[in-house]
């Protein structure tokens, strides 16, 4: 027993550095989500331009019109988006708990791949908006970004120890952070400065199917997703052992040992709450930021285009300032503290945002969120820690699926409250956010000072 603590004092170290080395997958995820903002942004414009065009003969055709027209195309284009994968992800995720995570990583960065194309295609050949349903409905049966996001987190997660897990799930989320900053900001200047002749958004898009292109080799021939962590960690302690060396009979103890662990029984209960937790947040959180830019547009902000790009900006900052969060009080903490501590910071600095009238009023209120997005990927990392490694694909795709659906269905009633009560108060849905979180805060309380007693 003595060889084996020395062994896993010694070699834990060693082990995580050759797991990093073999699932950098933080490539991936900031090309694709380079990638993904020059495609929005792209789509965005063409979809303008095509309304433009097509109704630039009506004398009577207003801009309220076109807004009524493109909202309609992005309805149906998310519905289809959001809805298709239902079809497909749940398998694929389980195919590669049974096969290998590349299946259930590489077939969803092709369906984005082949997607893009197509609106290359579309503003090249001057083809009709109508083929971008099409593209939305391959992109969702290959498992569209709810099999692919719980694929980077299965691959992140098998990649690291759990007492690092919360760190490298933040990391990854830090990474797709200043990816989607960096290319907000630099998807508007490729669209204006270049393009080929009167094809506007020509380069823009060709730039992001070129991302997708190097994610999907990337992943097929460079990234290396290690083997299960129980294997890793008797091949460290035989390795390891003090002077190297181990007699047969030490070996076969320490395999045995690690063979005859008992596998991972997942609690239902503590995954249900979990889940309904991650659900919960997110409804809060998503219902909130689907109405802020509206908040922000009309009175007494008014913001124009600046002041909204600067709105967007800070809200990107959340990535770093809850990176930093977790780097310094993991060491501390253990993660159901650092996840009420993340919802009570979104609490407080939503209903903050409820009464902002004044533009520093809402960088307080941003500034008090900064710790707002923990909860989420430490989420992730306590479900990773209650099953084993061979069902990490098939849970993060159904708490993916779970959010995707959230997301659709919160968006729609958020936006119904927000347009009965613009009149009166406008940040009503703000306080909604904060009772629907405040309310799961306590509960997790509870059940934490339960667990203690």
């Amino acid at each position: 027993s003595a060889g084996v603590e020395a062994g896993e004092g010694r070699g834990e170290p060693k082990m995580l550095s050759m797991m990093e080395m073999r699932t950098w997958i933080e490539p991936v995820v900031a090309g694709a989500q380079l990638a993904s903002a020059f495609y929005d942004t792209g789509l965005l414009m063409e979809v303008k331009n095509y309304y433009n065009q097509t109704n630039s003969s009506s004398l009577t055709y207003s801009e309220a019109e076109q807004q009524k027209a493109i909202s309609n195309f992005y309805i149906i284009y998310k519905l289809i988006d959001s809805l298709t994968p239902l079809l497909t992800a749940y398998s694929l995720g389980r195919l590669g708990d049974s096969k290998s995570r590349k299946i259930s990583l590489c077939v969803p960065l092709g369906g984005y791949l082949i997607s893009r194309m197509l609106l290359l295609f579309l503003i090249l050949f001057s083809w009709p908006i109508e083929v971008m349903y099409g593209a939305a409905a391959w992109h969702g049966l290959a498992g569209g970004f709810a099999t692919y996001w719980a694929s980077v987190m299965a691959v992140g997660s098998q990649g690291s120890l759990e007492s690092r897990r919360t760190l490298r799930l933040i990391i990854i989320e830090l990474v797709y952070g200043i990816a989607g900053f960096v290319g907000s900001i630099a998807s508007g200047h490729l669209f204006v400065n270049f393009h080929l002749k009167y094809r506007q958004g020509t380069v823009l898009v060709a730039c992001s199917v070129g991302l997708y292109a190097f994610c999907l080799l990337y992943s097929m021939l460079v990234l290396r997703v290690p083997k299960p962590e129980g294997s890793c960690l008797a091949a460290s302690m035989v390795t390891d052992h003090p002077e190297n060396k181990l007699d047969e009979d030490d070996r076969n103890s320490v395999f045995h040992e690690t063979e005859s662990l008992p596998p991972v029984v997942p609690s239902k209960l503590i995954l249900a709450m979990l889940f309904l937790g991650a659900v919960m947040y997110d409804l809060a959180v998503v219902g909130a930021m689907d109405v802020l830019p509206l908040f922000l547009l009309k009175e007494p902000l008014s913001w124009g285009p600046e002041y909204i790009g600067y709105a967007n900006a800070a809200g990107y900052t959340i990535f770093i300032t809850s990176f930093l969060g977790v780097l310094v009080f993991s060491k501390c903490l253990r993660d159901t503290t650092m996840i009420m501590m993340g919802i009570v910071s979104f609490s407080a600095g939503i209903l903050i945002m409820a009464f902002v009238r004044q533009t520093y009023l809402f960088y307080i209120a941003r500034a008090v969120m900064l710790f707002a997005l923990i909860p989420m990927p430490t989420i992730r990392s306590l479900l990773s820690k209650h099953v084993g490694e061979s069902s990490y694909g098939k849970v993060f795709v159904l708490l993916q699926l779970s959010l995707v659906l959230t997301g659709a269905v919160t968006s729609t009633i958020y936006n119904k409250i927000y347009q009965g009560t613009l009149d009166w108060f406008s940040g009503l849905c703000f306080l909604l956010s904060c009772s629907v979180v405040k309310q799961k805060w306590l509960q997790k309380d509870s059940r934490e000072t339960g667990q203690q007693k």
